[in-house]
């Protein structure tokens, strides 16, 4: 009976009123008028003498008269039965007769209706068996007239229908507002009337861009409550021209649309007439109300993310200006110039309150200063190997092959070190007694050695054995005390060992504590480093510093062997001779310098240009005298820094110099062509930030040891903290 066609547009669905469509109105709203007499549970039904096609024709001239007056919409929801066949006003009612008669069916709840599935598939029910037969028998009853199914449902029938309860009503207009208030709510009125003549095909679900489901206008024009929001998407601006395009399309569009509906339409007849319905334009289908209330579909994809200014112009509809090369450069400046200015500040509060660097004394003047006098000129020997040292000045030189050889007797040094400085004694002190044991006495008696003729069971002081191991040289005694300290001579070896290791003798081994071994050897070098340090007990350097002592116990006085100590100056230190050493002799001698003692320590070793021993040892005292003499005479004193010279600066880290000058001259202790070096530091306190004219920040030095002068420096003008200049520019 009905056929799909093209798609209506608004324009299609505007209101065509005419004469002939007012008066089918009135005439209908008249028969309402009197059916609401009757009761609206009796079935109202056509005269059974009315042939079948004439209702069928006048059923459908009223219902294209309804679908074109928009304004008897509301008034027209419960018109004649021919109009209304395909709504059921009651379930209670029975279903039309299987005889084909025109039986009166109850109006249904639009509200249900809608609810119902919408198949496509014609239902099971034994009415609808007799519908089909009626409904053909009124398609050939109407075969002169024209064809009914060119009469498609128009957007007003589905204003006409009533909503379901998931729609909203629309609002009724005025016209038909005022003729339902009037007349009583014909719901209950049969219509005697087949329902499957008017059923509607759900169309397929299709899946279209949202933006294409629109509402008709007649849908929503009349109502504010079903104004709905048009969703549009934000699309990148349209160029002018493609604009210009779509407006001109736009324009033909309407001007086409204004045609066709301009053109006259044929009023349909009154009810009841044999005339065939005009021919009317074909409306285009509208998208069923089930499709519009289904969940939308769509298949676009997300746009990717578009640039701040961008998405700001989308946001507001309005496009972004267009690029150049001035807004470019402004953008970029208004974007980065902030940035730049929060980095400038937060690098100068970085800047301010970083810690300063620590400020230095660096030295400018010169670093080393070399004696006058020409080159010194040292009587060496002219055999064996030996040194010349000025304690905390330096090394006068040295001669022979520096490698390690007997040294006999000078091992007693080692023992006296050892003994010192694990039972140490000062001034007057004595140190703790020992007895002599029976070994001691003993070997006092052998001829071959020099010993001591102490008796077993004697008692003697620390000291006065220490007297007796270093002026007659016992040997007898140097085991005792080995015994007496380490418990042991070997024990007492591992320890004389180990203190030369501690004091840097890598070249020097030693295998007894007396020395009369082969086996213990040295270089003078090793044994200068031993001097310097025994040295430093001033009980020992009273020892050996004594030509000869008494001790009680032992009968007659005893001589040092070291007759050098007769000399001007000679202090010590020990005589060592043996036939595989030769003469050895490691000494000590005293200088005035500026009125200070200056100490010059030296050592003669392998002195064999003799027959006998004691020439040897004799001859060992004679190269050791020369060398005393020579030494004394050329240590000498220079003033290496003056009185308010400029030695350095204090440098504060950040490019400040504030330079710091001598406060008092300065003397080295050197000899001639003795090159010293001088150094400047904070002498031991840290180098303040600020300070003023004069304020003491350091000292210069030269020399090391005993030897070390020294002098404090000031500054030379005052020290200033750095400005906010030099924090702020400051890099490391």
């Amino acid at each position: 009976m009905f056929k799909t066609l093209a798609p209506r547009t608004p324009e299609d669905d505007e209101p065509k009123a005419t004469g002939k469509t007012a008066e089918t109105a009135e005439k209908a709203t008249a028969e309402k008028a009197t059916e609401t007499d009757e009761p609206a549970s009796e079935p109202k039904s056509e005269p059974k003498s009315e042939p079948e096609g004439d209702r069928l024709k006048a059923a459908v001239a009223a219902w294209v008269a309804t679908a074109e007056e928009p304004e008897a919409e509301e008034s027209g929801a419960e018109e004649s039965a021919e109009t209304s066949a395909d709504e059921p006003e009651s379930e209670d009612e029975p279903e039309p007769e299987a005889d084909g008669e025109a039986e009166p069916e109850d109006e249904v709840d639009d509200s249900e209706a809608d609810d119902e599935p919408q198949d496509d598939e014609p239902d099971d029910e034994p009415g609808d068996a007799s519908d089909d037969d009626e409904s053909e028998a009124d398609s050939d009853d109407d075969s002169d007239s024209e064809p009914v199914e060119d009469k498609a449902p128009t957007a007003s029938w589905f204003a006409k229908r009533k909503p379901s309860d998931d729609e909203e009503p629309a609002e009724p207009s005025d016209d038909a507002s005022e003729e339902s208030a009037e007349d009583e709510p014909q719901d209950d009125e049969p219509v005697d009337q087949p329902t499957t003549m008017f059923k509607m095909v759900r169309p397929p679900v299709v899946d279209q861009p949202t933006t294409a489901l629109k509402l008709p206008s007649a849908l929503t024009a009349d109502s504010d409550s079903e104004r709905t929001s048009v969703f549009r998407a934000l699309r990148p601006d349209i160029p002018a021209e493609q604009k210009a395009e779509k407006a001109e399309k736009a324009a033909k569009a309407s001007q086409e649309a204004e045609k066709a509906s301009a053109a006259p339409a044929a009023a349909p007849k009154a009810a009841g007439a044999k005339e065939a319905a005009p021919k009317a334009p074909a409306p285009a289908p509208v998208p069923a109300p089930a499709a519009l209330a289904e969940a939308e579909r769509t298949r676009q994809q997300p746009l990717p993310p578009l640039p701040p200014l961008d998405l700001l112009a989308e946001l507001t509809n309005t496009p972004p200006p267009p690029p150049t090369p001035l807004r470019t450069t402004v953008r970029r400046l208004r974007i980065w110039t902030p940035l730049l200015l929060l980095l400038v500040i937060v690098f100068a509060i970085a800047q301010m309150v970083r810690p300063l660097p620590a400020p230095a004394l660096t030295l400018s003047a010169e670093p080393t200063f070399t004696f006058g006098g020409g080159k010194l000129d040292m009587p060496w020997p002219g055999e064996g190997q030996g040194a010349v040292e000025v304690e905390g000045v330096g090394s006068m030189g040295l001669y022979g092959a520096q490698k390690p050889a007997p040294i006999a007797s000078v091992t007693k040094t080692m023992t006296a070190y050892v003994i010192l400085r694990d039972h140490p004694i000062k001034g007057k002190q004595q140190g703790p007694e020992i007895t002599i044991d029976k070994k001691a006495a003993d070997q006092a008696k052998a001829t071959h050695e020099s010993t001591a003729q102490v008796q077993e069971g004697q008692t003697y002081s620390e000291r006065e054995l220490l007297e007796l191991l270093m002026i007659p040289s016992a040997n007898n005694v140097a085991r005792l005390l080995a015994r007496w300290d380490a418990g042991s001579e070997a024990a007492f070896v591992e320890k004389m060992n180990a203190a030369a290791k501690e004091l840097g003798m890598t070249q020097s081994t030693y295998t007894d504590p007396s020395g009369l071994l082969d086996s213990t050897v040295s270089t003078p070098q090793d044994q200068l480093k031993l001097a310097k340090a025994v040295m430093q007990y001033d009980v020992f350097r009273k020892i050996v510093n004594m030509p000869n002592l008494t001790v009680d116990g032992i009968p007659g006085r005893i001589e040092n062997n070291n007759k050098i100590l007769l000399e001007p100056g000679v202090s010590g230190i020990k005589t060592g001779s043996s036939t595989p050493a030769g003469g050895n002799l490691l000494w000590a001698a005293n200088t005035v310098v500026d009125g200070q003692n200056r100490r010059v320590l030296g050592i003669v070793m392998g002195a064999k240009n003799a027959k006998i021993l004691n020439d040897k040892l004799d001859l060992a005292i004679d190269y050791s005298l020369k060398l005393i003499q020579q030494a004394q005479k050329d240590v000498t004193s220079a003033a290496v820094v003056k009185k308010g010279q400029v030695l350095g600066y204090v440098d504060d880290g950040l490019g400040g110099r504030t330079p710091v000058v001598a406060t008092k001259e300065l003397k080295a202790v050197g000899w001639p062509g003795l090159q010293v070096k001088l150094e400047l530091t904070d002498g031991g306190k840290a180098v303040p930030h600020s300070g003023k004219a004069g304020d003491i920040v350091g000292q210069v030095s030269i020399g090391t040891g005993t030897g070390k002068v020294s002098s404090p420096v000031a500054l030379s003008a005052d020290l200033v903290e750095p400005g906010f200049d030099k924090k702020l520019t400051r890099v490391g």
